[in-house]
């Protein structure tokens, strides 16, 4: 089992089977490359589609998605943000500076 998130992605006009589940998810650009990672949590109006329709209306360029039901959202969503800095050396480009990050060898 891989600690990547390895779903397909969907495209940004696709938001059926998004319900009001806690987890992650990605955002992608054109050639599918993480551009922002982010979560759901208890307190998300709606869940992952709220998150995730609200996230798309700030993020003009995202034109992909993909995401995961997790309970343990907050650990799954720091876990992901640590993949992709050890695999690209920098957090998304739409994520904020997170200084008390960890590190992971994946």
């Amino acid at each position: 089992m891989s600690i990547r998130c390895e779903k397909a992605w969907l495209p940004r006009t696709d938001l059926n089977g998004l319900y009001g589940h806690m987890g992650v998810f990605q955002f992608g650009n054109d050639v599918e490359e993480v551009i922002f990672i982010g979560y759901a949590g208890g307190r998300s109006l709606f869940g992952l589609k709220g998150e995730i329709v609200s996230e798309f209306e700030r993020l003009a360029d995202a034109s992909c998605y993909r995401f995961e039901i997790n309970t343990a959202y907050l650990t799954r969503y720091q876990e992901l943000l640590m993949i992709h800095v050890a695999d690209h050396g920098v957090l998304p480009p739409y994520n904020e500076p997170m200084p008390n990050l960890g590190r992971l060898s994946p």
